[in-house]
Parts: structure tokens; C-alpha cells; sequence
């Protein structure tokens, strides 16, 4: 009996680990909270949902739609399959659905369930849905031992890495629908000489998980596994940008026609945490909250801001005003009045900006 036993619990381990062994996949998160949201990096806001922000691209007429389009657009690189289609400029890559945005949404909301993700916004009529901090379990070692635990006791093994997904849908006056996919980091590291002490800091975006996204999501809308992955690698040259100043104001100057610099200016916005309230694509203008860093916060663990609400300085309200110049795109800030911006907040909003384009 006792041998039987033994033996059972062997061929228990050994199958795990097989198993585990076995599983090439670089991707496998699991949600880190129960729907609670990770305090956002100190110098950005999370703000009340209840915005002003309209629905994404819907009812615009022809007119208002051309000023968007009045710069000739350079081509971009893009692969069709079907109805989907995938389009890069740079690191930047987006997918462009020849569905309405109504018939995409309960698809999103199951794709990103099912990649293990729980979702912490989820409005329709904002275009917007994000999810909550999760933890890539792909990461953790996967010695026998190590993985084989880990698949018996989940919680026992973890990884010093958090993720957040946000997803924004942007409808065309074609009928057509623009699916953006932003990745936001955390990492938790030692904050004294002792290593005694940890606190969780912001990572760089990765825009090869937000391509590896967007290829899941390519197969989840019909598209074959292996059209995805070749369509998801397509390359573009990435267009540069560069800082200058304009009557003391900082001003982004990217070299890009407006119609892509809006839609990567937008995907820049998403990854550093702004909370758009608002757009007008006619009028080039993200309306945006902004709160300033504080150099003396003193940040607290992952679970505590998991659990807990501090009081932070009220955000300040902003316009990222886009303007077509030729063959470039200029990118500056405005005050809630719409006058140009010349603090040190929108040297720091240009500078991030600018940062993610690289």
C-alpha cells in the first residue's frame, strides 16, 4: 500500500512537471488582485469614470472627418487578412477591423478573460477597457522542482513584474474599427542598501507584448495562427521627433503626417497612464489630467496600494494640442483655457511624450 502510494505521488510529480516542461508558451498571466486597482505611477492620474468623454469616433461628418485626413497620408505598413488589418509605424502597432465597434466589444471583453486578466474598466461608450495588474507566471523559473510546486501551490513562487492592458476602440468614418493595445509595467525593487525593504516602480512599456496581444487577438477575430504571427512582425521605419521651444513653450516636433502622429500620440498617452477625458480628432486636442510627482511620496508595497486609497494632489487639467505642419506633426500643451503652456508640467508632459515615441 505504502508502495502504491509513493508511486502515485511520483507519477503525480512527474506528470506536472512534464507538463510544465513541455509548455514553450512565454506568456501566461494570471491576475494579481481580485479587481482592485494598483495605485497608477506618482506623476499620473486615475481619475472618476464619469468624463465627458464621448464615444470613440462616433458620428462625425465627412467634413469634420477630411480635416484629419487633409495631409496626405504616407503609406503605412499593413497586412490584411481578411477583414482585420494590422498597421505599425515604429514600435507602434494597431489593428483596423472591418466590423462596428458593437460587435467587437463582447469578443475583447471574452479575449481578455480568457488570457487571465480581470477587467477594471469596461465602458462600451468610452471605447475603453483596461485590466488589472496581473503577473506573467511565464516568467517564474521553470526548474522541475520550481514548476511543479508552482503548479500544486500557485501562490507559492511569484515574480517581481506586474502588468496592465488598456484597450481603445476608435470607430472610422468607413464603419470601419481601430483596436489599440497599450502595456503599462510595475517593478518591484529594493529600496534600501539592507534589502530588507521593496517598493514597486513603473517599467518601460513593452511594445512586443502589446504586439503578442494583438496577435492573440488577430486569431480570437478569425484570423489563422500562422497569418497572424506573420502579419503581427511586419516592419516600418519609425519616424523621428525631436524637442524644441516656441516662444518659451515646449514643443514636440514629430515627423509624421497628422493622421499617424494623432493615432501615436494616443497610444503614447495610453501607455504613460493619462486618463483622457475627451478628444476632438477635427480640432487635433486630447483633453487630459495630469498630476504633478512628488519627490517626497514615499511609496508603499504592491498589496498595500492594492488595498488602500491615498489622497493625492488634485490633477490638473491639460490639452495635447496636435497641429499638421507639412509633412511633420508639432505636439504642445494647453491649459484648460486652450492657452499654450510654458510650466514645468509641460516640459515634463512633452518630455514623456516624446520618451515613448523613441
Amino acid at each position: 500500500m505504502k508502495f502504491s502510494v509513493k508511486f502515485g505521488l511520483l507519477a503525480l510529480v512527474g506528470a506536472l512537471s512534464a507538463c510544465t516542461m513541455l509548455q514553450g508558451d512565454k506568456v501566461d498571466y494570471k491576475s494579481a488582485s481580485k479587481g482592485v486597482s494598483l495605485e497608477v505611477p506618482p506623476d499620473l492620474s486615475q481619475l472618476s469614470r464619469d468624463s465627458r468623454y464621448v464615444v470613440p469616433g462616433g458620428a462625425v461628418s465627412a467634413s469634420s472627418y477630411a480635416v484629419g485626413q487633409s495631409v496626405p497620408t504616407l503609406p503605412t505598413a499593413a497586412t490584411a487578412i481578411g477583414d482585420v488589418r494590422v498597421e505599425r509605424a515604429g514600435n507602434q502597432r494597431w489593428l483596423v477591423v472591418n466590423r462596428p465597434a458593437d460587435q467587437l466589444w463582447g469578443p475583447l471583453r471574452d479575449f481578455w478573460q480568457e488570457s487571465g486578466f480581470l477587467l477594471t474598466m469596461d465602458q462600451p461608450n468610452l471605447g475603453i477597457m483596461e485590466t488589472d495588474w496581473a503577473e506573467n507566471r511565464a516568467k517564474i523559473p521553470q526548474d522541475v522542482v520550481r514548476a511543479t510546486l508552482g503548479k500544486l501551490l500557485d501562490s507559492v513562487y511569484s515574480t517581481a513584474e506586474r502588468d496592465k492592458f488598456r484597450t481603445r476602440l476608435e470607430r472610422s468614418a468607413t464603419g470601419s474599427t481601430e483596436i489599440y493595445i497599450s502595456h503599462r509595467g510595475m517593478i518591484e525593487v529594493y529600496s534600501n542598501a539592507q534589502k530588507d525593504q521593496t517598493v514597486w516602480q513603473p517599467r518601460p512599456a513593452d511594445p512586443e507584448l502589446e504586439a503578442e496581444f494583438l496577435r492573440r487577438l488577430m486569431v480570437k477575430l478569425g484570423v489563422p495562427a500562422a497569418q497572424s504571427a506573420a502579419a503581427a512582425a511586419v516592419g516600418a521605419d519609425k519616424p523621428g521627433s525631436r524637442i524644441t521651444s516656441v516662444n518659451n513653450q515646449p514643443v514636440l516636433v514629430v515627423d509624421d503626417t497628422f493622421d499617424r502622429a494623432w493615432r501615436r500620440v494616443g497610444l503614447a498617452l495610453d501607455r504613460t497612464g493619462f486618463t483622457v477625458e475627451d478628444r476632438d480628432r477635427s480640432q487635433g486636442t486630447y483633453f487630459v489630467r495630469y498630476v504633478p510627482p512628488n519627490a517626497d511620496k514615499e511609496e508603499k508595497g504592491f498589496f498595500a496600494r492594492l488595498f488602500t486609497r491615498e489622497k493625492t494632489e488634485a490633477p490638473l487639467k491639460y490639452r495635447i494640442a496636435l497641429k499638421s505642419e507639412g509633412q511633420s506633426t508639432t505636439v504642445s500643451v494647453l491649459n484648460a483655457a486652450g492657452a499654450p503652456e510654458t510650466s514645468t508640467n509641460a516640459q515634463r508632459i512633452v518630455q514623456v511624450i516624446a520618451d515613448d515615441l523613441k
